[in-house]
């Protein structure tokens, strides 16, 4: 069975004659023609330099490696500013933490206390608290921190307001925490 002049069937392979050097005259075969036969024309140069030709070169222009640079100079230094502020922001809840650890510690000192004087005391946390039973060293215990008690009366004449402040340098200036409670005496103050 011939299916185009020049074709023979052979079962279910359709065998097309071979391209000659003239398939795109217009007297040979459709097939011939078609760009399956027909390699593309070769990509053209961008240089051209006739020893160059074959090379792919792509690449990064000028501009856009000094645009990648720019870039890159602005973000770092905010970068690093901002680990450098985490930084920061770590070691002041360390000491907010430590702080806040030492004046409930001189809280619940003065809540032990059997008397409430009226009044305000300070000191350092260097020595241990009463009845602490420790093997650790207390030479360098919380140095930078120094404490504030104040005692006040209040309206009630069986109850007194304890206020705890705890005080560390930090830069040019001192933070603060202060705690406070209320204690209670069966007898009249």
């Amino acid at each position: 069975m011939l299916d185009t002049p020049g074709s023979l069937v052979l079962g279910r392979l359709k065998r097309l004659p071979s391209c000659s050097a003239n398939a795109a005259s217009p007297r040979a075969p459709e097939a011939c023609r078609s760009a399956f036969c027909n390699p593309p024309p070769a990509r053209q140069s961008r240089t051209a330099d006739p020893d160059r030709q074959g090379l792919d070169h792509r690449g990064f222009t000028l501009i856009e490696v000094l645009i990648a640079l720019a870039i890159l100079a602005i973000s770092l230094p905010v970068l690093l500013g901002l680990r450098n502020f985490d930084l920061d922001l770590a070691a002041r809840a360390r000491d907010i933490t430590a702080a806040t650890m030492l004046a409930q510690e001189k809280l619940l000192e003065a809540e032990l206390s059997t008397e409430f004087p009226v009044g305000e005391t300070a000191g350092d946390f260097r020595t241990m608290p009463p009845g602490t039973q420790s093997t650790l060293s207390t030479q360098n215990r919380a140095e930078r921190f120094r404490w504030k008690r104040l005692i006040t009366s209040t309206p009630l004449p069986n109850v007194r307001e304890i206020k705890v402040q705890v005080i560390w340098p930090r830069g040019v200036t001192d933070e603060m925490v202060e705690v406070s409670t209320y204690v209670f005496s069966a007898t009249s103050f």
